[in-house]
């Protein structure tokens, strides 16, 4: 990649970024119920990682 990127492009990859993080902790109880441990990334939209897959930003 490019040592300087363009300001779009930039923002693409940081939107994808955002994607990819967990669910906030207070939806756990909302989904599952008080007593339910369950991670909070299990309910977070877009799983991706730089590794894995790629975002065509």
């Amino acid at each position: 990649m490019a040592r300087f990127k363009p300001k779009g492009k930039k923002n693409r990859l940081v939107k994808k970024g955002k994607q990819s993080r967990w669910a906030p902790f207070w939806t756990v109880p909302k989904i599952y119920g008080k007593g339910k441990k369950v991670h909070p990334g299990r309910h977070t939209k877009t799983k991706r990682s730089w590794r894995r897959s790629n975002t065509d930003a």
